[in-house]
């Protein structure tokens, strides 16, 4: 009886061994969650995974006697691109030197003045004509200011290589609030949930009788490779329509928002609209 007893307390002793070994050692590890998007397990929902070969985006910004929006701008959005390239005119030594304190590559040219007035296009597609264009490619302007996790968003979403891009925009009035801002910013991307850029956002142009919505130079993206579309249409007379024409080189299927992005447009004083689109006239951005 007493054997019976002690081989009864051993096999209890192997068995609860045996159950502890597997509650500890014996499930399958879980899998770390994707950092970026946060998706309860039982929604069914598909979580995208980071791309193994991420989009290449370069991106062509002209600054012509803004120079004093670039030294705020330009550090914040050479980092969202593979490759920047500034496009100035050669008595703009200050957007020159920007460029060089921040190594970004700075090209200068005075085709601007060709046929009179001020003509963007052909400094735009100066700088164009530097890149290598077998990407994606970001016309912008120098008073926009990105937002931390912009590169890391347009490489994310599936985008269509034969459609053009924009983002919204929210005005900054003033050296003083653009400060304040920095220093107590309102995140736009801290997690899933409501997009706040903590200022109130810009308009948007759309011309009805046509076939609505463009996105506007501040911030255009599109494929040239896919599209063939390689070149800015000439306007000689001012800084405001060669980037209102552009989009039309696409179909209104085709000229898409991305919702996931607003930028900042810094601005040195509440004006009137496009006041400095044939030069200069607002006050300089500085306190």
């Amino acid at each position: 009886m007493n054997y019976l007893f002690w081989i009864l307390v051993v096999a209890f002793i192997v068995l609860a061994v045996w159950f502890a070994y597997e509650i500890v050692f014996g499930k399958d590890e879980m899998p770390d969650p994707i950092p970026y998007l946060d998706v309860p397990e039982d929604t069914g929902v598909r979580v995208p995974q980071k791309s193994a070969n991420p989009k290449k985006i370069e991106a062509v910004m002209v600054c012509v006697n803004y120079g004093d929006f670039l030294a705020w701008t330009l550090p914040m959005n050479k980092i969202h691109f593979n490759r920047l390239v500034v496009v100035t005119d050669s008595k703009d030594t200050y957007t020159q030197e920007i460029c060089s304190y921040y190594h970004v590559e700075c090209v200068v040219t005075d085709s601007f003045y060709v046929g009179g007035g001020f003509n963007k296009a052909n400094g735009i597609n100066f700088g164009l004509g530097k890149l290598d264009k077998d990407g994606w490619v970001v016309h912008l302007d120098a008073d926009i200011a990105l937002p931390p996790r912009t590169g890391q968003i347009l490489r994310q979403l599936p985008l269509d290589e034969n459609s053009i891009y924009g983002i919204d925009r929210s005005s900054v009035f003033g050296l003083d609030n653009w400060i304040r801002f920095l220093q107590n910013p309102v995140n736009q991307h801290s997690s899933t949930g409501f997009l706040y850029s903590g200022y109130v956002h810009g308009a948007r142009l759309l011309n009805l009788d046509r076939d609505g919505w463009i996105p506007i130079g501040y911030f255009q993206m599109w494929c040239p490779s896919a599209s063939r579309v390689v070149k800015y249409p000439n306007f000689h007379q001012g800084a405001d329509r060669t980037d209102a024409l552009f989009p039309y080189n696409w179909e209104r299927k085709n000229r898409h928002l991305i919702p996931e992005l607003i930028c900042y447009h810094l601005e040195s004083e509440e004006s009137e609209l496009g006041i400095n689109w044939r030069g200069r006239k607002t006050r300089r951005f500085e306190l």
